[in-house]
């Protein structure tokens, strides 16, 4: 799968999302690369702080009283990057390390889909007290990413989280231990190609 990503060809993009002005071409894209997604209602949400995170995806909590067609969702978007000595604006981190963030928050969305009201509340409470069901949940956001085709924009970003000289070491810790490296994450890249080549 293939974003198209002119800027006149990602307007059907915006189909029920609210997205800051100044993140809006970054958000677009990633959201190119998620068809299924075009109609599904998302927000996306500057926040002062999200504890030990940068974003979050998650059900906006109402829509889970509803049916499962009608559910909607929020991304939740720290406003500045936390650096050992100094504090970045979001929106000053290259483009395509955005694209691969958001890209991966929209897996998780992508997994929520699949999943039951009452499967997400289950979800929620897992997330909260296990990391080896923390660790499957992130690779299933990989996973979705990379069949969509995001696989060099998540490579871009966990190498920038993980060589990045002035990010808190206990960050980068975390990411090494719950989240896909980069290196299986080109891995999975090579297998999709190769699958998608055998099938021509």
């Amino acid at each position: 799968i293939t974003s198209d990503t002119s800027s006149g060809n990602l307007s059907p993009f915006r189909t029920n999302k609210t997205i800051p002005p100044i993140l809006e071409k970054n958000v677009l894209t990633a959201l190119s690369f998620y068809p299924e997604l075009i109609n599904v209602p998302i927000r996306f949400v500057f926040k002062q702080r999200i504890k030990s995170s940068v974003m979050q995806a998650q059900p906006v909590f109402s829509s889970l009283l509803g049916s499962r067609a009608n559910r909607s969702y929020q991304i939740n978007i720290s406003s500045v990057f936390t650096l050992t000595h100094s504090l970045t604006p979001i929106h000053h981190l290259p483009d395509q390390i955005m694209i691969g963030w958001i890209g991966h928050e929209l897996g998780h969305i992508m997994d929520y889909q699949t999943r039951t009201n009452l499967g997400m509340v289950g979800f929620g409470l897992s997330y909260i007290t296990s990391p080896e069901f923390v660790k499957k949940v992130e690779r299933i956001a990989d996973d979705f990413a990379v069949r969509h085709g995001l696989g060099p924009y998540l490579v871009a970003t966990k190498r920038f989280i993980l060589d990045h000289a002035e990010l808190p070491q206990a960050y980068k810790d975390k990411i090494a231990r719950l989240y896909v490296s980069p290196e299986e994450i080109v891995e999975q890249v090579k297998k999709l190609e190769e699958q998608t080549s055998g099938q021509r």
